[in-house]
């Protein structure tokens, strides 16, 4: 066989490698000096209520961001600039000691949740009301430039089902998509894998959304409650690739829980 054959055939059975972005890794914990690295920064949105505390630790061979909320709230985010149309599946891990007991997604009194990951997007200005720019522009005047266009919080609720999509109580340029509900997984790093270019097109149909950042959050300042929430190894993967564990959670397979996508129920 000409060696130009035997070269090109070997191209084609030979897949290309999945791409992955990685947008949060978070060694260090094992010293006590070790700052979040940037451009991973607390965003303060009320200067009135106390912020959620961050700080890196190696928990359970899991390199990862530890909150600690009480009657608190506050947001640990960076920028983004990630193509969707090549890298839309977000993978990472996260777990709880126990989901909020007095939380309710439906009401402004009950909207906090043990952990949360918030996804913000920037969208055509051409596609959006006149009242829509009007009500984002007041919202920033007070909330600061924080205040995203649309948004997409992936929660561990204490009681509504898997899938539940619904408007944020505040504001319905944010949903809330549950993925964990309850304490059946709590005290475990859980993984995820989320399409968030598909969850984009069923909370907000046919918009173009840009993904402007990523923030992770406990929050607790409307029930006045305590989270103890962890966070880890945030990546963006092509569609055809899984999400298996980075090397630094390689080890530890104990009490990890993987779940699957979960259908989208739009309330």
């Amino acid at each position: 066989m000409p060696r130009q054959i035997a070269a090109l055939l070997l191209t084609v059975a030979v897949p290309a490698a999945a791409e992955t972005l990685w947008i949060g890794r978070f060694a260090g914990g094992d010293s006590p000096d070790a700052a979040i690295p940037a451009p991973w920064a607390v965003q303060q949105l009320d200067s009135k209520v106390a912020p959620t505390r961050y700080a890196l630790r190696d928990w359970d061979g899991v390199h990862a961001i530890e909150a600690h909320a009480k009657k608190s709230m506050s947001l640990l985010g960076r920028p983004l600039e990630v193509d969707l149309a090549r890298t839309p599946i977000l993978c990472w891990q996260w777990r709880v000691d126990a989901p909020l007991a007095t939380a309710d997604m439906t009401t402004r009194a009950g909207d906090d949740y043990a952990a949360r990951v918030y996804v913000s997007f920037a969208i055509p200005p051409a596609q959006m009301s006149f009242g829509t720019r009007a009500k984002l522009s007041i919202a920033r005047s007070i909330w600061g430039d924080h205040v995203p266009d649309a948004a997409i919080n992936y929660v561990w609720d204490n009681k509504h089902p898997v899938g539940t999509l619904r408007n944020n109580a505040y504001t319905d340029r944010t949903r809330m998509l549950v993925l964990q509900s309850g304490a059946a997984a709590a005290g475990r790093w859980v993984r995820e894998r989320r399409d968030v270019r598909a969850d984009f097109r069923r909370a907000f149909g046919e918009l173009d959304g840009r993904l402007t950042g990523i923030a992770v959050a406990s929050d607790t300042d409307n029930t006045g409650e305590e989270a103890h929430a962890g966070f880890a190894d945030f990546r963006f993967v092509s569609a055809e690739a899984d999400c298996p564990p980075p090397e630094s959670a390689a080890s530890a397979t104990i009490g990890v829980v993987d779940t699957a996508p979960s259908p989208v129920n739009a309330r």
